[in-house]
């Protein structure tokens, strides 16, 4: 799901891609441009606390730029543009053009939370065909074939360099701390809320055989009560499955670490 590009990316990528595979066979059109205010008019406005991550003391590279930062409200090309070049060009296509950095910020925000609501605020469009299951022994399952529809966004996730994503994303982090407060966090630190969203995903189960599902209007569910009350990060590693769910993590564990200053060990205890 991500999110992929830059930090921030990355982990939104992570996220659509999960959240789209935990609904409806059906495909649907893109989020419409409005619903990150929605999403902000529904969120919780959360008490001051201190910073546990600032970015000024992250051991990262040299900013990639320079140039002074557009405004939030004028940062879509620009933002747009510079995920492109860092993805190497295949993140265009994929990419929404509008509310860029608000959407990636929402989806961020979103990830360790239980569900996502019923507002798209993701900043991506749908992966191609339908989510596939397979049945055997009257079990249901993710098929395999799913790695088909996510191979674009897991095609970024390889080819991104986490220096260079890291080193975009302390350049840009003044509009995405914006985004954060205008999301309706007025005294929260958007990197703190990434820091979470990424452990959080580090912190998914990694079972051996995919899970069992059932189908509850028109959405599959985990059978296991346990998996079903994961957070929409955790079951975005589940949907990927163990080869890509792996190769995010090992992603998203550089990241942390240039982002920290700080590495973790690569099976994280939870």
């Amino acid at each position: 799901m991500p999110a992929i590009i830059a930090v921030a990316v990355i982990a939104a990528v992570a996220g659509y891609v999960g959240w789209r595979a935990t609904q409806s066979s059906g495909s649907a059109g893109p989020a419409p441009a409005a619903t990150v205010a929605a999403a902000a008019s529904a969120a919780v406005v959360a008490p001051a606390a201190s910073i546990q991550h600032p970015i000024a003391q992250a051991a990262v590279p040299a900013p990639a730029s320079t140039a002074p930062l557009p405004a939030l409200d004028d940062s879509d090309t620009s933002v747009s543009s510079a995920l492109d070049a860092l993805a190497g060009g295949g993140l265009k296509d994929l990419l929404l053009p509008q509310q860029v950095v608000g959407r990636i910020v929402a989806t961020v925000d979103a990830l360790p939370r239980h569900a996502l609501g019923s507002s798209f605020i993701l900043p991506l469009h749908t992966p191609r065909g339908a989510f596939q299951v397979g049945e055997t022994q009257g079990i249901l399952a993710a098929d395999a074939r799913n790695a088909e529809r996510y191979a674009p966004y897991m095609a970024i996730v390889q080819h991104a360099d986490s220096q260079a994503l890291v080193a975009w994303y302390v350049h840009s982090y003044p509009l995405f701390q914006q985004a954060y407060r205008e999301l309706g966090y007025p005294k929260g630190y958007f990197n703190d809320r990434l820091i979470a969203a990424i452990d959080d995903m580090l912190a998914a189960p990694m079972p051996a055989q995919p899970p069992a599902l059932q189908r509850v209007q028109g959405r599959y569910l985990y059978v296991d009560p346990a998996l079903e009350s994961l957070s929409v990060g955790q079951k975005l590693m589940l949907r990927l499955g163990p080869a890509d769910a792996a190769q995010l993590k090992s992603r998203l564990r550089a990241i942390r670490a240039l982002l920290t200053a700080q590495s973790l060990p690569a099976t994280p205890v939870r």
